[in-house]
């Protein structure tokens, strides 16, 4: 596929004259308001963990809302490799004048005990301006936006240029069946379309209650997992030799802790440093367009890579997450072995990152493989190209509701299911429509909230969003 369109286009798809800041229309409807919370509480209250949860349950619970609000039983299947982890798809059809557009989002959240939490994690609370919940900003918002969109949509008899299909889907955020994958292997016709976009990717950044950016996410790292592992004969610890499999592990990922992987840049991330420079202004922003130059100002950079946020963004990187070794407080470990999290720039593949691995550890006794699963497969993640029709309707929608709001492209330093997609060909964008705190993203922590306004602006933003992305012209 094409990476990107020119620059000079892109620029100019992401300004937003003053002169064009349109009249915010009215405010949701009250009965609006209320479908939304009724299904954002119904989603939060089920129960979708790897361990006991079930998104075959909260896809029949969504598809009967889907069903009640006029779509056909032939338009909405639930299915999945098994009981456990159904998967939701629902189609609008449309006049077939353009190819259809993919909504995904997925219905399963992390693990959450309630003793970790000042409230139930699978009650929906709402409580001094925020909703309360396990998956209340990763990511059964989105499934709330999806969801009411689409009923919407259905009771005013839209007639979409294109066919609209929306897929709930299980175990992005772990599991041995994500959804995404599953329903491209097996059921590709249901859901080939032309684009995706995914509400949980992206970032729209709120601080202190300002609204900074509508950032798109065009791009992510790849995620690949590493098991370093030495072995040795072991003994007994009264008579300690030179081969200890702890010792010689921990040497090498102290090499690791020091290496820096090299900086670089791509479409997506100069672009967005360059937009973010006027955002953020102070010396980060001057640092910001240092780094644009070439060669980067090396002072600029230090001051960035020392900031986990950006230098995620100019790097690949890997970090040690787990560790484990020896059999026996009174034993030499015969065994140490360690996990390593990269997160890889795109256009870097796994197998030169376990080449580098192995570079830097700097000993032979240390076996590095990838691990397995999809999460960690190492499947090729293009960047998608920041397709002119898209970000108009996203300037149209953003200028609406948000004037004077700068749009920027993005590259995700996390995971989704964008890199499933794309890695299928798949062109995929991450839009969550909700605007988070910057310094209050609680996604996978205790007491995971979202402020209750932006919440409902999430409701507002798609609906209009995929208005503009299908009405006939």
């Amino acid at each position: 596929m094409n990476r990107f369109i020119g620059l000079t286009c892109l620029s100019f798809a992401l300004v937003i004259p003053a002169t064009l800041r349109a009249q915010a229309d009215p405010k949701l409807d009250d009965a609006t308001k209320q479908l939304s919370r009724d299904i954002f509480k119904q989603l939060v209250e089920i129960n979708t963990t790897d361990s006991v949860g079930s998104t075959t349950v909260a896809a029949e619970a969504m598809a009967k809302r889907l069903r009640d609000a006029g779509f056909t039983a032939s338009d909405v299947h639930v299915l999945g490799p098994n009981e456990r982890k159904g998967n939701l798809v629902a189609r609008i059809h449309g006049s077939g004048a353009k190819k259809p557009i993919l909504f995904i989002c997925h219905l399963d959240v992390v693990e959450a005990r309630r003793e970790d939490w000042s409230m139930d994690p699978f009650q929906l609370v709402e409580k001094d301006g925020y909703f309360y919940g396990r998956g209340t900003g990763d990511i059964k918002d989105g499934d709330a936006f999806l969801v009411t969109t689409f009923i919407r949509l259905k009771r005013e008899n839209f007639k979409p240029d294109r066919d609209l299909i929306l897929a709930l889907t299980a175990d992005e955020e772990g599991g041995a069946s994500n959804g995404v994958d599953w329903l491209i292997k097996n059921h590709r016709e249901l859901i080939d379309a032309e684009y995706i976009i995914n509400p949980d990717a992206g970032d729209f950044e709120l601080e202190h209650g300002k609204r900074l950016l509508v950032g798109i996410q065009a791009s992510e790292k790849l995620y690949q997992d590493f098991d370093l592992k030495v072995t040795n004969p072991g003994g007994h610890s009264s008579l300690p030799t030179s081969e200890n499999a702890i010792y010689q592990l921990a040497d090498g990922l102290a090499r690791l802790e020091r290496y820096q992987f090299p900086f670089e840049l791509n479409e997506v991330t100069r672009e967005y440093f360059s937009r973010e420079a006027g955002i953020v202004g102070g010396q980060t922003g001057a640092d910001m367009k240092a780094i644009l130059s070439t060669p980067p100002g090396a002072a600029a950079l230090g001051r960035l890579s020392a900031i986990p946020y950006y230098n995620s963004r100019v790097r690949t990187t890997c970090v040690a997450t787990r560790l484990d070794g020896g059999h026996a407080n009174n034993a030499l470990p015969g065994m140490a072995r360690a996990n390593v999290n990269c997160r890889i720039l795109p256009g870097h593949s796994s197998d030169e990152i376990q080449a580098t691995l192995v570079k830097v550890l700097d000993d032979s006794r240390i076996v590095v493989s990838r691990a397995t699963g999809l999460a960690g497969s190492g499947l090729p993640n293009p960047p998608s190209p920041l397709r002119p029709d898209l970000m108009s309707a996203l300037e149209k929608v953003t200028n609406e509701m948000w004037p004077g709001v700068p749009i920027v492209p993005v590259m995700d330093a996390g995971a989704s299911d964008g890199a499933v997609s794309r890695a299928a060909g798949f062109p995929t964008y991450g839009l969550p429509g909700l605007f988070m705190d910057v310094d209050d993203d609680r996604s996978h922590g205790r007491d995971e909230r979202v402020r209750v306004a932006s919440f409902y602006d999430g409701v507002d933003f798609y609906y209009r969003l995929v208005k503009a992305l299908s009405t006939p012209q």
